[in-house]
């Protein structure tokens, strides 16, 4: 079947995700130190990240999007301290501007070059990237992201969001990604092709996806 589009995931596949886990942990512990420190000495990474996933099974309603269960977290935090739970927002812009500060993988640029030339690109991702302050957007027609679907992948729904946008048939379109389940499984189940990007992931892709090393691979692959 021809590639008329590929979709692409973002964190792990354009770029590592774990040092931006890092700088956000980073810029969060700084600004709490300063303006709010009852809630940096009663809450340490651990914790918040036990409250995050407490706050996704007890409202599933908004577990999709990553944001609202950011800001939840704050609020629950800071209050539990005896500290102004308004100060959530201003605690999520200093987390949002560090997860925006993003390093490609040495062999994405000259490869979404490649691949931008020859076909529309769509990311699709279940994060809250900015194409623009990643830096990535010239690469990009949009972007789907679970935040605004209201599901995240591998539901169907947020395939079905990027066939609609790109205005193509999902058989028609390559997706892109580093996770066998949410990514690769979950485009075929959705009736997209998918290619799994492996880097130093560990695992078997499914029958029917592709499997390339990296980016360059990719855009190999969609040039043939």
């Amino acid at each position: 079947m021809q590639i008329r589009a590929v979709t692409l995931d973002l964190d792990d596949t354009l770029w590592p995700f774990a040092p931006v886990a890092a700088q956000i942990q980073e810029a969060l512990t700084a600004w709490l130190a300063e303006h709010a420190p009852r809630t940096r000495v009663r809450h340490d990474p651990q914790t918040l990240a036990a409250e995050l996933a407490a706050i996704r099974r007890e409202h599933p309603e908004i577990a999709h999007d990553l944001g609202a269960v950011r800001r939840e977290v704050l609020r629950r935090a800071l209050a539990a301290a005896d500290e102004d739970p308004a100060l959530a927002e201003e605690a999520f812009e200093v987390i949002f501007a560090a997860r925006q500060r993003v390093s490609l993988y040495p062999d994405a640029a000259a490869a979404l070059d490649r691949l931008a030339a020859r076909v529309p690109l769509l990311a699709l991702t279940d994060g809250n990237a900015d194409l623009e302050r990643t830096g990535v957007a010239r690469w990009f027609v949009g972007l789907v992201n679970a935040g605004d679907v209201g599901v995240t992948k591998p539901d169907p729904r947020m395939f079905a969001a990027a066939s609609e946008h790109l205005g193509l048939e999902p058989a028609e379109i390559l997706h892109a990604g580093d996770n066998l389940e949410l990514d690769v499984a979950g485009a075929l189940a959705a009736g997209f092709q998918a290619a799994w990007v492996r880097r130093d992931f560990e695992g078997t892709a499914p029958a029917g996806a592709h499997t390339v090393a990296d980016l360059t691979a990719l855009a190999e692959l969609v040039g043939a």
